[in-house]
C-alpha cells in the first residue's frame, strides 16, 4: 500500500540584510495570516528569523512570496530556508526581539518622510497635525537614533520616551503602518520642539517655538536648527545682508552654501533639472544635488555660491523640514552647524558654545541623536548617481565584498575622512567625518570607531591604514597593538574603485588627486596603477615639478604655478615672466623669498600630483591665484569650460623608458606648458585654455590605458569629481574598446579611501 504524501511541514528561516525598522515582521505576519500558516517571527542581531508550519503547498508559497513581498526599504542580502519537525503550533506571532551570537543585520539609513506620514502632518484634523516627529516604519530616523543592535526602542535614543495608549495600540497591532515603528511618537507622548536664545533661556515651546523661528528666519536672523543627525544654520537664501553675515561668522569666505527649497517645482526655478536629478531629489535619501543654476534663476542671494555656475539644492526630508518650509515658502540656506572643518555639531549644550557668535536662535528638540550624520552631496555623472559625500540616507549601508574577511578596521584618509569595519563579506562605510585636523574632529574619529565596533560587537584583528605615518588614522591604527597593514594613498583609491564593481583585477588604475605619500617618499597625485588582486604596479605618473612653500603651495596655486615655470625654464628665468598673472600674483619680496626657497631645495618637495596641476593651470590662466577652500581652483577651470566644448587638446606625450619594463613611464607636462604659454601670449581666453587641457588629460587617460593593454579600467580620485573630465574618460575609453568604471556608491575623493583600503587587505589573507 502507498502511503499518503506529508501534507504538513514546517521550515526555519533566516532573513539577513536591511530587513529591521522597515516593516519586515509586519508583512511577514500579514503574509503567514493570510495563507493560514504558524509560527512565529522575531528580530535577532544577525537579521530576522522565521519559523513557519502549515499545509505544504501554503508553505512553498510563503516562500516564494516572501523575497517579492518585503517592504518597500528592506534589502534582503541572504534568504535561507531548512525543514525542521513540525510542532503543531496554533497560531502565528511576533515575538521578543532576542541577542544572537553575530551582529551582522543592516542597519538602515534615515529615511525621508514617507507620504502617508506627510498627509498626516499637514492634515488638520489628524492627531499628528503639525507634530515635528511623525513616522512610521516606512520612514524617520533610523541609524541617528540607534544606540545598539537590535534595532527596537529600548536601544535607541527614544527609550526615554514612554508610548501614551493610541500610541501603543499603533505599536502593537501587525496591521498597522507603524506596528513596531520604534521611534513612534505623537504630541502627547513624543520629543518637542523649544526656542531658545543665544544663553539657552527657553523663548518658547512646541509649535509656538517653530512659528518663531520662522518669524526670525523671514527678519533675516540666524538660527540653529536641530534636526536628524545635527544642527544646521539656517538664513533667508534670498537676504544677501544675512548669508554674508553668516559667512563671516563661520569663517567661510567663498565655499558653497547647500539650499533647501519647499518642493521639486521651487528647485525647477532656480537650477536645470534632468530625469535623474529629479529622481535623487524626491529619493528617499533626499541628498543634497550639484546642479547648474538656471540662467535665469532668481531669488538666490550670490552670495549663497559665489561665482559659482551651481547649485547644492536639497528639499525637505523630515517633518520638521516640511513644516518650516511649507511655512516659510522660500528658499532657505542650511548649512552644517558647525565651524568650518569641523564636524556638525548635535548636542544642544554643546551647540550653545560651539556655535556661541554664529547663531542668534536655536530651535532644539529633547530627542537625543546618538551619532552626527550630515546631508549627504551627490552629483550626476553619465545620467546616474556620483555621491561626493556619503552620509544622511546612504550610511551606513554596506559594499558587498568578494570574499569573507576576519574583522578589520580600515582608518581611512587624513582629510573628507571616513572609516571602513569589515563584518563577514560586508564593508560598512561610516558617515563622512571630516578633516582629522581639530580637536571635534578627531574626537569624531575615535566616537564613531568606538560606535561601529560596538555596534557590530567586533573583537578586531586588524587594521588598515594611509602609508603616511604622520596621519592621525594612521598613528590610531599604531596604538591598536594589532596586525597592520599600509596600503599607498593612491592605490587605495583604485582599490575602492574595485570594491563597488567587485573587481579582482587585472585592471588598469588611473588615480588623480591632489597629494598623497608614495612608496619613493615623493609626493604622487598624478598616478597609473595595474592592479591583479594584493600585487599592484605604478607603470607611469606625471613628471615631477616643484611645490614651493609645500602646504602654502596648496591652498595658493600661484606657487604651484612658479613652480612648474621654475622647473621648465630654470627659476631665474621663471622669475622673469613678469607678464604672467602667477608672478603678478606676488609682490617682490616674495618672489625673492620664494625664488631662493627653491634654489637651495628649502620646503620645496617634488611632486607629481594631478591635482596640483590643475591648481598651476587654473593660476596661469588668470582664474584663482589663492584659495579659500580646497579644489576651488580645479573647480573654478572646470566651470571656465566653454558651453560648447572644443575637440582640440593640448599635446601631452610620454617621456621613453629606453626599453626597461620595469621604469615608471613619465607623461610630460612640458609640451603642454609651452602650447598654454603661447596661447597666453595670443591673448587665447581662459574657456579656450580650459578646454584644451581637459581634453588633454582624457587622452593622456587612454593613451595610459592603451599602455597598460588591460580591458577594465578604473578611473577614481578627487580629480574625477570634474564631471566633464569623467564623462568625456569614460566616452573616449569605450570608443577605444575599454570598459571604464567609475565610482557611484563611496565617493572618488579621499572619503572612499577606507573602503579602498579594506579592499586591498581583503586580498592579502585569501
Amino acid at each position: 500500500m502507498i502511503e499518503n504524501p506529508i501534507t504538513r511541514q514546517r521550515q526555519k528561516i533566516t532573513v539577513r540584510g536591511a530587513v529591521q525598522g522597515v516593516g519586515f515582521r509586519p508583512m511577514v505576519y500579514r503574509l503567514a495570516t493570510q495563507l493560514d500558516l504558524t509560527g512565529w517571527v522575531i528580530n535577532a542581531t544577525d537579521g530576522v528569523h522565521i519559523e513557519i508550519e502549515g499545509e505544504t503547498e501554503a508553505v512553498e508559497t510563503f516562500l516564494e512570496r516572501l523575497p517579492l513581498e518585503a517592504p518597500e526599504h528592506a534589502l534582503i542580502r541572504e534568504l535561507t530556508s531548512a525543514l525542521i519537525d513540525p510542532v503543531e503550533s496554533v497560531k502565528f506571532e511576533i515575538r521578543e526581539s532576542e541577542e544572537s551570537h553575530s551582529r551582522s543585520t543592516l542597519i538602515l539609513p534615515d529615511l525621508t518622510t514617507c507620504p502617508e506620514c506627510r498627509r498626516e502632518l499637514l492634515d488638520p484634523k489628524d492627531r499628528r497635525h503639525r507634530y515635528p516627529f511623525t513616522n512610521c516604519t516606512h520612514c524617520g530616523p533610523r541609524f541617528t537614533i540607534l544606540k545598539s543592535l537590535p534595532y527596537d526602542r529600548p536601544n535607541t535614543t527614544m527609550a526615554s520616551f514612554e508610548m501614551c495608549d493610541k500610541c501603543r495600540a499603533e505599536y502593537e497591532n501587525p496591521l498597522d503602518r507603524r506596528f513596531h515603528a520604534q521611534p513612534n511618537a505623537c504630541p502627547e507622548c513624543g520629543p518637542q520642539l523649544a526656542l531658545w536664545n543665544s544663553k539657552g533661556r527657553e523663548i518658547a515651546i512646541r509649535d509656538d517655538a517653530l512659528r518663531a523661528a520662522e518669524v526670525a528666519i523671514e527678519d533675516g536672523i540666524i538660527v540653529a536648527i536641530k534636526g536628524l543627525g545635527g544642527f544646521h544654520l539656517v538664513v533667508d537664501a534670498r537676504n544677501s545682508e544675512a548669508v554674508t553675515r553668516l559667512r563671516n561668522r563661520k569663517h567661510r569666505e567663498e565655499k558653497p552654501f547647500a539650499v533647501m527649497v519647499p518642493d521639486l517645482r521651487s528647485a525647477e526655478q532656480i537650477v536645470e533639472l534632468d530625469d535623474t536629478a529629479r529622481e535623487l531629489l524626491t529619493s528617499r535619501q533626499a541628498p543634497i544635488v550639484l546642479l547648474k543654476k538656471r540662467a535665469e534663476a532668481s531669488g538666490i542671494a550670490s552670495e549663497v555660491a559665489p561665482r559659482n555656475p551651481q547649485l547644492g539644492v536639497m528639499l525637505p526630508y523630515t517633518p520638521l523640514h516640511i513644516l518650516l518650509m511649507q511655512d516659510l515658502g522660500f528658499p532657505i540656506v542650511a548649512t552644517s552647524g558647525n565651524m568650518s572643518d569641523e564636524p556638525i555639531c548635535i548636542d544642544e549644550r554643546e551647540a550653545l558654545e560651539r556655535m556661541k557668535g554664529i547663531a542668534e536662535l536655536f530651535l532644539v528638540h529633547d530627542r537625543p541623536i546618538a551619532r552626527h550624520v550630515d546631508d549627504s552631496v551627490v552629483r550626476v555623472v553619465e545620467s546616474e548617481l556620483m555621491v561626493a559625500r556619503r552620509a544622511r540616507g546612504y550610511a551606513p549601508l554596506p559594499i558587498r565584498m568578494s570574499c569573507k574577511m576576519p574583522p578589520t578596521l580600515a582608518a581611512g584618509a587624513h582629510l573628507k575622512n571616513s572609516v571602513a569595519l569589515a563584518v563577514g563579506q560586508e564593508a560598512f562605510v561610516s558617515q563622512h567625518i571630516g578633516d582629522l585636523e581639530t580637536k571635534p574632529a578627531l574626537d569624531a574619529f575615535h566616537e564613531v570607531i568606538g560606535q561601529f565596533e560596538g555596534l557590530y560587537e567586533t573583537e578586531l584583528e586588524r587594521v588598515v591604514h594611509d602609508l603616511h605615518p604622520d596621519y592621525h588614522s594612521s598613528q590610531w591604527a599604531k596604538t591598536r597593538g594589532l596586525p597592520r597593514h599600509e596600503v599607498q594613498h593612491h592605490v587605495a583609491h583604485i582599490y575602492s574603485c574595485m570594491a563597488e564593481h567587485e573587481l579582482k583585477g587585472p585592471v588598469c588604475g588611473i588615480s588623480w588627486d591632489g597629494t598623497g605619500l608614495g612608496v619613493d617618499g615623493t609626493i604622487w597625485g598624478g598616478e597609473f596603477f595595474i592592479v591583479n588582486g594584493e600585487r599592484w604596479r605604478r607603470f607611469a605618473s606625471l613628471r615631477q615639478f616643484p611645490l614651493p612653500g609645500g602646504e602654502k603651495a596648496i591652498r595658493e596655486p600661484r606657487r604651484t604655478a612658479l613652480g612648474l615655470l621654475a622647473q621648465q625654464f630654470g627659476i631665474e628665468a621663471a622669475l622673469e615672466r613678469v607678464d604672467l598673472l602667477p608672478l603678478v600674483a606676488f609682490t617682490q619680496q616674495e618672489r625673492t623669498l620664494i625664488g631662493d626657497a627653491i634654489r637651495k631645495g628649502i620646503n620645496t618637495p617634488m611632486t607629481s600630483s594631478m591635482g596640483r596641476l590643475f591648481d598651476a593651470v587654473s593660476s596661469l590662466a588668470g582664474i584663482r591665484q589663492i584659495m579659500s577652500f580646497e579644489g576651488q581652483a580645479a573647480m573654478e577651470l572646470e566651470w571656465a569650460l566653454p558651453a560648447i566644448p572644443l575637440q582640440e587638446a593640448y599635446p601631452f606625450p610620454v617621456i621613453e623608458s629606453n626599453g626597461n619594463e620595469e621604469a615608471i613611464l613619465r607623461f610630460d607636462w612640458q609640451p603642454l606648458l609651452d602650447a598654454l604659454l603661447a596661447d597666453l601670449a595670443a591673448g587665447i581666453d581662459a574657456a579656450i585654455i580650459s578646454s584644451k587641457f581637459h581634453n588633454a588629460l582624457v587622452e593622456l587617460a587612454v593613451h595610459a590605458a592603451k599602455v597598460a593593454n588591460i580591458q577594465d579600467v578604473a578611473i577614481s580620485g578627487g580629480v574625477f569629481q570634474n564631471r566633464y573630465l569623467t564623462e568625456q574618460t569614460i566616452r573616449r575609453l569605450r570608443e577605444e574598446g575599454f570598459t571604464p568604471h567609475w565610482q557611484r556608491q563611496v565617493p572618488p575623493n579621499d572619503g572612499g579611501i577606507s573602503l579602498g583600503q579594506l579592499y586591498a587587505a581583503s586580498f592579502i589573507q585569501r
